[in-house]
This record gives C-alpha cells, structure tokens and sequence, in this order.
C-alpha cells in the first residue's frame, strides 16, 4: 500500500502521546520513563490507523479522532508490555529492542502496563472533542472497555494461557483470537463510527465485517511470519510460539492451508467494504498490506 497516510497516521497519534505523557507531573521519573518507552518504541500504529481511516471515511475530523486513537494504542502498548512478562509469554524482545521487564525491571513494567491502561480511558474520556456529544464518548467507553477486559482481550489472553501445552480445535484458537486480537481491532471502527456524524447502522455492519476478517487475517499471517520470517525481520524470536508449544494455524492446517486462509480471510474483508458508498482505496490496500506483510 501507500506508505503516506500510513506514516501521516503513525506521526500524528506519536504527537498525541508525546503531549498526553508530558503533561503528567514527575511522580516518579522511572515509571514515566518505562511507560514512554514502551508506548513509543515503534511499532505499525494500525490500530489508530484503522481509527483514522474509517472515521474520516465517515467524515469525522481528525481532531476528533486524535483521542480513539491515542487511547488504543496506549491500551495496547500496556497488553504489550504485559504479554512479555515471565507470567505470560516470557520475551526478551519487542519491536527489535529489549522488553519492558528488561529494560527496567519486572515491577516496574507491571506498573508500566497498569499506568498505561488507565492513561488509555483518560485520553479517550479527556479529549477536546469538537463534534462528538457526551451520549457517543459515553458509548465509546463502554466499547472500549468491554473490548479491553475479560469479554475482550483479557479473556482471550486467559484462554491462550490454558491452551498452551494443550489439544486445540481451529474454532478453539480463532474463537481465542477473536477475543485476544479480534476485539480491539473491531473497536477501532466503533469508535471511528461514534466520532463520526454520518452514524448510519448498515455501513458499521459493513466496517465491522470487515475489521473482523482483517482481524483474523493478521493473527494467521503472524502465525506464517512466525515460522517464514527471521528475529531481526520481526524485531522478535522467531519461532517463539513453536518453543512455547502454542496452537498455530501453520500447525493445525498446515502452512499452505494457513496461507490460503489469510487469503480467505483477505477476500472477505474487501467483500464487506464493496458495499460501502465510499472510496475505500486505503483501507483495501491497507488490508492487502497485512496479509503481505513480513514483520
């Protein structure tokens, strides 16, 4: 895809966080530290691109849409820095650098993540909103935390933790991602849709459908890239899930069938945009850009 509204989006709620993390006072200058180094650390920013790019599909301002989207990348940078801790996943590495536990300590990235996710409800209730009403920002919060919490990812990084070292169905490990990767990225649209004054049920179905294939399909492809890709592509250990002994789709169908679901998955997503009356250009290349992907 283009890379030019991708790396606009990507400056733009970078610019947000830097502001939202340096009007907090110097409670403790270490905590604040882990927290800006793990929320701009890098990373694809899709979340708020997808934020960005639906809302203004529906013509919501980008002003507006500054919050969302800083607000989800804040959430998933605490999911982040949680889900490389020695309880959970155990890395040592993220986006090419070392994890939060390692760079700092493992109390002081616990700490990172919980500072994180209540910064994340902050930004979303707190920001300036020029054309959003107090009904769409209360609905967006109560999106946002079921996404986030035990019917959202929450549960479904539990159940990636029960069924590791155990037998695992298809519908078992997509039903998991559904949840763990699934639902913040369907967020994402609802709260592109509530920002936006074109509010219209029948093309947030059609976003949804979409989010939700794409959501998928970036699980699959990150299952692919775990077993085609290298460390220093992935800024991660490669093969990390196999050592972990963690359900794939490489593993459970086999990598060619893997491959021909992301692709599946793909088709569906642009299915559910085709009856959008917009130009949805972007977010086609955008989904095209991750099943492509090799980080």
């Amino acid at each position: 895809m283009s890379t030019k509204n991708l790396a606009l989006y990507q400056q733009r709620v970078e610019r947000h966080l830097q502001q939202f993390l340096q009007q907090y006072p110097e409670t403790e200058p270490k905590l604040l530290q882990a927290m800006s180094y793990s929320l701009l650390m890098g990373g694809k920013r899709i979340r708020p691109f997808l934020i960005y790019s639906c809302g203004t599909l529906l013509g919501a301002s980008l002003e507006d849409l500054d919050g969302p989207a800083a607000a989800i990348e804040a959430l998933h940078s605490y999911s982040l820095i949680h889900d490389d801790l020695p309880a959970m996943d155990n890395d040592d590495m993220r986006r090419g650098k070392p994890t939060c536990h390692k760079a700092f300590d493992e109390a002081t990235a616990i700490l990172a993540g919980d500072a994180l996710q209540t910064m994340a409800f902050e930004v979303l209730s707190q920001h300036p909103y020029q054309q959003v009403d107090a009904k769409n920002i209360v609905a967006m919060l109560q999106h946002f935390s079921r996404a986030s919490g035990y019917s959202g990812m929450c549960g479904g990084q539990a159940i990636d933790i029960m069924q590791t070292n155990q037998p695992t169905t298809v519908s078992q490990l997509e039903r998991m991602h559904r949840l763990k990767t699934g639902a913040l990225i369907e967020t994402t649209v609802r709260l592109a849709w509530h920002c936006s004054p074109k509010q219209d049920p029948t093309e947030l179905d059609s976003l949804l459908r979409f989010a939700s294939a794409l959501g998928l399909a970036f699980q699959v492809q990150d299952d692919i890239l775990d077993i085609e890709s290298d460390s220093q592509t992935l800024g991660k250990p490669q093969g990390s899930d196999s050592l972990a002994n963690k359900a794939t789709y490489p593993m459970l169908l086999g990598l060619p069938q893997a491959k021909a679901k992301a692709q599946q998955l793909y088709q569906d997503a642009l299915n559910a945009l085709a009856s959008l009356p917009y130009n949805t250009d972007e977010l086609r290349q955008f989904a095209q850009y991750i099943v492509d992907r090799r980080f």
